[in-house]
């Protein structure tokens, strides 16, 4: 099991909260990056064959970099909190991982962004937000795990 919610916390920021079975943790994002474009293309890569794929949240200057490592069809996903972008992931600390299978990360991915648009309305979104939903995005990482999916159904 893992979940991921997005919740726009004010104008231009946002609260992502990850969980599984046995913990979980918040990453903060401000608009000034892509973050919610930046997480979906990651996980894009990585169901395309990508074996490592990153995104970051900027919240001015904490940063919270996700990692995620693909070997077949599971994938380690890391949370790291850092002081701020330009720090090596050395320097960082890990707050959440976790092992999922590639089919459990695009559920969670996609239902957060379609619980995101469903809860705010892509035009109540983009105004909380300051930039439009993820929408391109969104579309390209469904259309990907619909691609594996049809053609592999062990995934998940």
């Amino acid at each position: 099991m893992m979940s991921l919610t997005w919740t726009l916390a004010g104008h231009g920021w946002a609260d992502c909260h990850v969980e599984d079975d046995t913990a979980g943790a918040t990453a903060t994002a401000s608009y000034m990056t892509a973050a919610p474009e930046d997480l979906m293309t990651a996980v894009t890569r990585l169901l395309r064959g990508d074996t490592e794929t990153r995104a970051q949240f900027d919240a001015e200057p904490t940063t919270y970099r996700w990692i995620f490592h693909r070997g077949g069809t599971d994938v380690w996903v890391r949370l790291l909190e850092l002081a701020d972008s330009s720090r090596h992931d050395n320097a960082g600390t890990e707050i959440w991982s976790s092992w999922q299978t590639i089919g459990i990360l695009m559920e969670a991915v996609i239902s957060c962004f379609d619980d995101a648009a469903r809860r705010n309305g892509e035009s109540g979104y983009h105004g909380k937000w300051g930039g439009p939903f993820p929408r391109t995005e969104l579309e390209a990482l469904r259309a990907a795990w619909q691609e594996r999916s049809g053609s592999d159904s062990t995934d998940g």
